[in-house]
């Protein structure tokens, strides 16, 4: 699964560079965590994304809950611009997620 949040730099690039570095680190403790990286668009500058890899979707909400992501992730991720960031790797070939209840 991959997640790609977006975020407007505004006056504070240096701040906001700082505080997706440090919500990267808070995910890549998380159990479920590929990879992922902190990036900068090269044609405009003031628009950043954080973007991680995970081993499933459950992995990725359960990282979310964790104490310290509440407390310094979350303000952080609330501020990325409005705008699904989830999404499935296509594989070759591959069965795509099927969009159905997963209530059982």
């Amino acid at each position: 699964m991959l997640v790609v949040n977006r975020f407007r730099a505004g006056e504070d690039p240096d701040g906001l560079r700082a505080d997706l570095e440090r919500v990267h680190r808070l995910l890549a403790e998380q159990t479920g965590y590929v990879d992922g990286w902190v990036g900068r668009n090269v044609d405009d500058p003031g628009l950043w994304t954080l973007t991680t890899r995970w081993a499933n979707v459950g992995a990725y909400r359960r990282a979310l809950s964790s104490y310290d992501l509440k407390l310094h992730g979350v303000p952080v991720l609330s501020r990325a611009i409005d705008e699904p960031g989830a999404y499935e790797v296509v594989e070759p070939g591959g069965m795509l997620n099927v969009a159905e209840s997963r209530v059982t």
